[in-house]
């Protein structure tokens, strides 16, 4: 049977899906053209989401693909919407909704699970409080890598490390959407990340 690979996520993996069809034009495009990645490759990112809101659609665009690798990319909305609009998300809904989802996906069909950081730039001082929020729902990301056997992508390591020698903007230019650059430096990090299993 073929490989089929979703990547779910926010707008960080949406990238215009819909108008750039099917891949976007971001890190899960270029995913794609690296032809490093076997099988097909569905991207199902929605700009805006937050974990609750992949939970709601996670049968129709995650189960009902019967996937053999799933990629999740969530949360900066989940800490964003806490600033913005304060709509926050406590970590331990956080924890309990990815709990859920991967546990459903283990018992449908046991897939491999790449489980990607959301990161955050601080390209703006006050973004520096947000470290507070986001932090707790990194460590969650590691967690449930740890207990689900899967591939941890360390985004926010990696783009935090990059921003000690460049500008912070040249990789996302608000702090959460990445720059052309800073999505091939995301699809570079996700296939080393990956490893073997891209083969």
């Amino acid at each position: 049977m073929s490989a089929i690979n979703v990547f779910i996520g926010d707008s960080v993996t949406d990238c215009g899906r819909d108008i750039e069809p099917p891949y976007g034009d971001g890190y899960v495009r270029e995913i794609a053209r690296s032809q490093k990645l076997a099988g097909q490759i569905i991207n199902v990112g929605t700009s805006g989401h937050r974990l609750v809101d992949l939970e709601n659609r996670w049968q129709v665009d995650v189960l009902d693909h019967k996937p053999t690798l799933v990629s999740v990319a969530i949360g900066i909305n989940d800490t964003w919407r806490r600033y913005d609009d304060n709509d926050p998300t406590s970590t331990e809904d956080f924890r309990a909704s990815y709990h859920r989802v991967l546990s459903a996906t283990k018992s449908a069909c046991n897939p491999q699970f790449v489980l990607c950081e959301p990161f955050l730039l601080a390209v703006r001082d006050e973004m520096n409080t947000w470290r507070e929020d986001l932090d707790p729902k990194i460590e969650v990301v590691h967690e449930m890598a740890k207990e689900f056997g899967a591939v941890l992508v360390p985004f926010d390591q990696h783009f935090n490390r990059l921003a000690i020698s460049m500008s912070m903007s040249d990789l996302a230019e608000d702090g959460i959407h990445p720059t052309v650059f800073g999505h091939s430096e995301m699809a570079k990090l996700w296939l080393s990340s990956v490893g073997e299993l891209a083969r």
